[in-house]
């Protein structure tokens, strides 16, 4: 039975068990991998829950709102109405819509909800560690759902051999559900971690949560304006989709890396972790001058 599972060129005709398996798995794959479309707003949200089950909730709200995305565009896929999902240019289009979202979310931390009232980027709540506004649940909910239009390696796997491969139209959904929860059981467990990592960062109490808030709502304020810029060049210039770094690793986000590896590694790595240690590092001065 098992070994009908080929998770890096699954083929027609399989059962429907290993249809199911399969998907799962590649979920899984999905979520530990840098994928573009999950690690930088789970990230986001996690740190800026500040707790063990405020990371959980984040990365179940996300991956729960990606699931019914794929679900549902797994039974359109099956209903053969998705091929308009493989034009190249729907990732540039996600790419800026969610972009967008994120920028607006990261708006709202730094202006306590006042989501509309921009007025530039800087913050002084971030230089005097003063209370932002928490995140809601809705919010990566949200995320999650515009993220999951986004066509990858994964999603064509899903759209055009596994949901295809169903015995009926009243099934042609479960292919997209198991791949999203393959995906939760990842990002819900690494947004656990993240939470619960910045709660134990060794700085006062009272300036952890701002420190937490502050780097989340950086990484979505410049990770937004980089998936906006991402998209709008894709759109400008379609090359620019095309242009990867082949590695040997068979592995699906792994084995191609291209602009979506790139916004990952700015997003996370470069803004969220540099924003992290910055933060903490001026919050152990000031905890320092107390004493």
């Amino acid at each position: 039975m098992f070994r009908d599972i080929n998770l890096w060129n699954p083929h027609s005709g399989l059962p429907m068990s290993i249809i199911i398996v399969t998907a799962f798995l590649l979920g899984m794959v999905h979520g530990i991998t840098p994928d573009e479309h999950t690690w930088p707003i789970t990230f986001s949200y996690a740190i800026g829950a500040y707790s063990t089950r405020g990371g959980l909730l984040a990365g179940l709200s996300f991956s729960l709102a990606f699931t019914v995305q794929r679900a549902l565009a797994s039974e359109l896929a099956y209903l053969a109405l998705a091929k308009w999902m493989e034009n190249p240019r729907i990732d540039a289009v996600v790419y800026i819509i969610v972009g967008i979202a994120m920028f607006f979310a990261g708006k709202y931390i730094r202006s306590q909800g006042r989501v509309f009232h921009i007025h530039g980027l800087k913050s002084h709540h971030h230089e005097n560690f003063e209370p932002m506004r928490s995140i809601p649940p809705q919010m990566a909910m949200l995320h999650g759902f515009l993220a999951g239009w986004g066509f990858g390696a994964f999603a064509i796997i899903i759209y055009t051999v596994l949901a295809p491969g169903m015995h009926s139209a009243w099934w042609g959904w479960v292919p997209g559900a198991f791949f999203g929860l393959g995906t939760m059981t990842i990002q819900a467990s690494a947004g656990a971690l993240f939470g619960h990592w910045m709660s134990r960062a060794h700085i006062p109490a009272d300036m952890a949560k701002s420190v937490a808030q502050s780097t989340a709502s950086a990484t979505l304020l410049y990770g937004g304006i980089a998936f906006v810029l991402a998209g709008s060049l894709s759109l400008m210039f379609p090359a620019l989709q095309n242009v990867a770094w082949i590695t040997p690793i068979h592995v699906h986000n792994l084995h191609t890396l291209g602009i979506g590896f790139i916004l990952v590694a700015f997003t996370v790595l470069v803004v969220g972790l540099g924003s992290l240690v910055r933060a903490m590092r001026k919050a152990q001065r000031l905890a320092a001058k107390r004493y």
